[in-house]
């Protein structure tokens, strides 16, 4: 059986504990070794906010999530985030460290030595079709939205994390470089070994992405499927996602 590398067990999450309602509740999931879970919804179901309790930028109100078996609130939160790497939606690079700097961010909080490093550096830029050379020393705003993103993907793999978060991370970009991106990280995804939890408001890439697409609603968990299955599923939410995508059942990888 696929080890569980992350497990909500009926976890809820509130602003403050006298709020009346909860932007997650009762959110009960497992999450295997390897495998990439889309985690999709309307804007405020609860999806981000999943992501970020994964990594203790917000901590549960209730139940318990567990990361590679240990509970959450046992790990310290900084050692934690040095173990998963994070992709967002506005890259959040740093604007006044070079592109090598920024990529190496982790490795040398980590003290890697020099050589093991710019090895490394190399070898995730060309993961995410970049000359470590050639951008070492750029900065981030002599880059395109595009070229922006894929340091991004770098930094999140520079340290070779288990698990990689993806918070929306093509949203920003335009339909061309948005699809590019798309197929470079599907290429990626089959020659690395990473367990992915990725978020997204777009059906056709959580399935696309997706080898399990979890659909969330009004912070609860209403659906879940493989990619292959999900056009299949007669859940009101779940078929309003695939009438506006204009999808049918046969349309998913």
């Amino acid at each position: 059986m696929t080890e569980t590398i992350i497990e909500f067990r009926d976890v809820e999450y509130r602003i403050d504990i006298r709020a009346s309602h909860p932007i997650l509740s009762g959110v009960s999931l497992k999450i295997h070794q390897g495998e990439t879970v889309a985690l999709l919804g309307r804007s405020g179901s609860g999806k981000t906010t999943m992501l970020k309790l994964i990594n203790r930028l917000r901590n549960c109100t209730a139940g318990d999530l567990l990361v590679e078996g240990k509970s959450i609130g046992d790990w310290d939160p900084i050692r934690l985030r040095r173990r998963i790497g994070y992709v967002i939606q506005e890259v959040g690079l740093f604007p006044h460290f070079t592109i090598e700097q920024n990529v190496g961010l982790v490795p040398r909080l980590e003290n890697w030595p020099t050589d093991r490093f710019y090895s490394r550096y190399c070898e995730v830029m060309q993961m995410v079709g970049l000359s470590g050379e050639q951008y070492a020393t750029k900065y981030p705003r002599e880059l395109s939205g595009g070229q922006r993103q894929r340091v991004g993907v770098a930094r999140a793999l520079a340290a070779d994390p288990a698990i990689l978060l993806m918070d929306e991370p093509f949203g920003a970009l335009d339909p061309v470089t948005r699809a590019e991106l798309q197929q470079e990280f599907l290429s990626l995804e089959h020659r690395v070994s990473k367990t992915v939890v990725i978020v997204t408001h777009d059906l056709r890439e959580a399935l696309l992405l997706g080898t399990r697409v979890v659909l969330l609603d009004s912070g609860r968990i209403v659906a879940e499927a493989s990619s292959k299955e999900f056009l299949k599923l007669d859940q009101p939410v779940a078929r309003e996602f695939i009438a506006a995508s204009e999808l049918v059942p046969g349309a998913a990888k």
